[in-house]
């Protein structure tokens, strides 16, 4: 087990210098990555349907099945997808709402994270709220909890069902370099403690730290934002990174911030395939 997990660490691992350059020969490419970090996962966890791994954890340890099944027949955030739902048509002081600025409707999780070829950079779902507030006069929301994951939260659940299908266009080395950025921190040891992201979520996914199970970063991103146990709310991915990185005693990065943005680029396209099932509930 170990030798195929090394395997697929060398496969997708690239230095710093790659990372900013972009991609170079003898690099894997994204479609090549996703085939061997699924094939990774599905090896690791016969038996368990690429879908399931939208679960998280739960798709991997039956323990924690049965505890989220029972919070999920009264899930915690069901009042929190109402209060986005207010949000999302409550008019700005310019009489204008957020349709104005997602033609497609609220169900718009199936198109973020992207690459924004005119900004040369990564624009998630949550940038793009703050974005459409700021061009309608409004003041941006907070990025890790509050108002914008009630409405991150009725954005998720009307894209529930929608597929992962986040493209890295081989054409723009911008992209491909912001695509290897993100891999390069998932696979980069840091903290005191010298982890790195692969070794509890790729390497020891389905083990023990305590009392708690390590998730698969399989299906990672399709759930968020999560309610918490731990936090009594619901936070944003990023919210999320930044506590895994305090978890390695690691500094963490700014919440949207460029290091955030790639990180979540990279394993979103490894989660293509998979459905967006969010909000979520965890431990």
């Amino acid at each position: 087990m170990k030798k195929s997990i090394f395997a697929v660490a060398a496969l997708c691992m690239v230095s710093a210098t790659a990372a900013t350059a972009g991609e170079k020969a003898g690099d894997s490419t994204p479609a090549q990555d996703l085939e061997k970090y699924r094939s990774f996962f599905m090896k690791r966890f016969p038996g368990v349907p690429l879908q399931e791994f939208a679960n998280g954890v739960n798709a991997v340890s039956p323990a924690n099945r049965e505890n989220w099944e029972a919070i999920e027949e009264f899930p915690p955030y069901e009042p929190m997808i109402e209060e986005g739902k207010a949000l999302w048509e409550k008019p700005f002081a310019n009489g204008k709402t957020y349709s104005a600025c997602f033609a497609e409707g609220p169900g718009q999780r199936k198109n973020y994270p992207y690459w924004d070829a005119n900004r040369k950079m990564v624009v998630t779902m949550e940038m793009a709220v703050n974005e459409c507030r700021t061009a309608n006069g409004e003041k941006p929301l907070k990025y890790k909890k509050g108002a914008i994951t009630r409405l991150t939260a009725y954005m998720a659940y009307m894209s529930r069902g929608q597929k992962t299908d986040v493209k890295v266009p081989m054409n723009d080395s911008g992209a491909v370099a912001a695509y290897n950025d993100g891999k390069s921190f998932y696979f980069a040891r840091r903290g005191q403690l010298n982890f790195s992201c692969a070794q509890c979520h790729l390497e020891s996914a389905g083990q023990r730290v305590r009392t708690n199970v390590l998730s698969p970063s399989l299906g990672h991103t399709t759930g968020w934002p999560v309610y918490r146990s731990k936090w009594g709310d619901l936070g944003t991915l990023h919210r999320r990174f930044g506590g895994c990185n305090k978890q390695v005693r690691a500094k963490p990065f700014k919440a949207q911030g460029k290091e955030y943005r790639n990180l979540e680029y990279f394993l979103t396209h490894m989660s293509n395939g998979i459905e967006y099932n969010g909000p979520s509930a965890r431990q």
